[in-house]
C-alpha cells in the first residue's frame, strides 16, 4: 500500500510505527537516496512530498517519504487538496507516502474522504495512536500494557497500576522508563517500579477523585504537586469545579431515572458520553448534597485565592477546614 495515514497524540507509539515501516520497506544501503523526511508545516514541503512519492526508488528496496505534521487531512487548502487528489493514482506501489499528524483527521475534508475510500479499498493503510483521556484509568492501564508488549516486556498487574500512578499518559516517559526497567528484568514487578521510577503523575481531576474517595491527605498531596509543578491555582479550581459540577448533574439525573448516556452527557456538559459509564461507577452510593457541599467549599477556596492567600493555605482552609 503506497499511502500510510498515521495519527494520534501518542508520540512514542507513532514513532515506533514509523520506524517499523521504514525498516520493513527500506534497503539501508540506499537510505540516503530513498528516504525523505519532510515537515508539512514548512512552506512547500507538502508539495515536495507528493513529488518525491511519485518517483520510483533507486537501487533495491522501496522509497519512503515521511511527512510529519501532514496538512492533507487537517486544514488543507483547496489548491493543495487538488494536487493531493491528482497524485493519489500516480504513486508507484514501491513508494510509500507516510502522512503523520498528532491530530485526528478531519472527516469533513474531501482529502480525508478520498483517503478513507482508498483505505476501504485496501489501497491505503491507517494506524491510530490516540492517548487515553486523563479520567480513563482502564485506557491508561491498556497504554502501559501495549507499550510493554511492543518492547517485549511482561508487566505484572500491580506494576501496571504503579506505572499509571507514576507516569499517567506521558507515553514518551513511559517508554523511557520501561526501557530502563528492562535493564534489570524483562518481567516488571511493582517492587521494581517503586524502586526505579520516581515521581507521581497528577492532574486536577486526580485531586477531585481523592476528594470523592474521602481522602483529604491524598487530595492535599496532589494539589501541592500541581502547585510545585507550576500549575496556576485558579486553573486547578476551575477544573475541579467543572468536574464536581459534572458529578452533580450525573447524580441528579440518575436519581431522576434518566438512563440515556447521551442525554446525561449533554446536560452535564461532558463531550464524551463514554465517560458517563466511568462516572456512574465512581458515584455509586454518593448523594447529590455531597457535591453541592464540595462546590460551596470550592467557592471559598477561589475567594481566598483572589484575596491573596497562598495556594496551599487556601486549599486546606477553604476546602478541608
Amino acid at each position: 500500500m503506497p499511502i500510510h495515514l498515521i495519527w494520534g497524540d501518542d508520540a512514542a507509539a507513532r514513532d515506533r510505527a514509523i520506524d517499523a515501516l521504514i525498516n520493513a520497506k527500506l534497503d539501508p544501503s540506499w537510505s540516503s537516496i530513498n528516504l525523505s523526511r519532510l515537515d508539512g508545516a514548512e512552506s512547500g514541503q507538502a508539495d515536495q512530498a507528493l513529488e518525491e512519492a511519485r518517483t520510483p526508488p533507486f537501487g533495491t528496496g522501496d522509497r519512503v517519504v515521511l511527512l510529519q505534521r501532514s496538512p492533507f487531512c487537517n486544514n488543507c487548502p483547496s489548491e493543495l487538496a487538488d494536487r493531493f487528489e491528482a497524485a493519489l493514482d500516480l504513486i508507484p506501489t514501491n513508494s510509500h507516502l507516510l502522512l503523520v499528524n498528532p491530530a485526528k483527521p478531519d472527516g469533513r475534508l474531501r482529502t480525508s474522504k478520498a483517503l478513507q475510500k482508498r483505505i476501504k479499498q485496501g489501497l491505503a493503510e491507517e494506524q491510530r495512536f490516540p492517548l487515553p483521556a486523563i479520567w480513563d484509568g482502564a485506557g491508561q492501564r491498556q497504554l502501559v500494557q501495549q507499550t510493554a508488549e511492543a518492547l517485549g516486556l511482561t508487566v505484572q498487574p500491580e506494576a501496571i497500576d504503579a506505572l499509571v500512578d507514576a507516569i499517567g499518559t506521558d507515553s514518551a516517559r513511559l517508554e523511557s522508563e520501561l526501557r530502563k526497567l528492562a535493564l534489570r528484568s524483562t518481567t516488571i514487578s511493582a517492587e521494581l517500579v517503586h524502586a526505579l521510577v520516581g515521581g507521581r503523575a497528577t492532574n486536577a481531576l486526580a485531586v477531585g477523585d481523592a476528594l470523592l474517595d474521602g481522602d483529604p491527605g491524598e487530595a492535599v498531596a496532589r494539589w501541592d504537586a500541581l502547585i510545585d509543578a507550576g500549575e496556576p491555582a485558579l486553573r486547578i479550581v476551575a477544573t475541579l469545579t467543572g468536574q464536581i459540577r459534572g458529578w452533580l448533574w450525573v447524580s441528579l439525573l440518575e436519581a431522576d431515572g434518566e438512563r440515556d448516556v447521551a442525554v446525561i452527557a449533554k446536560a452535564a456538559g461532558i463531550g464524551n458520553p463514554k465517560r458517563i459509564y466511568v462516572m456512574r461507577k465512581q458515584l455509586q452510593g454518593r448523594q447529590p448534597k455531597r457535591f453541592l457541599s464540595l462546590l460551596s467549599r470550592l467557592l471559598d477556596v477561589e475567594a481566598r485565592l483572589k484575596l491573596g492567600a497562598q495556594p496551599g493555605d487556601a486549599f486546606r482552609d477553604g476546602l478541608l477546614g
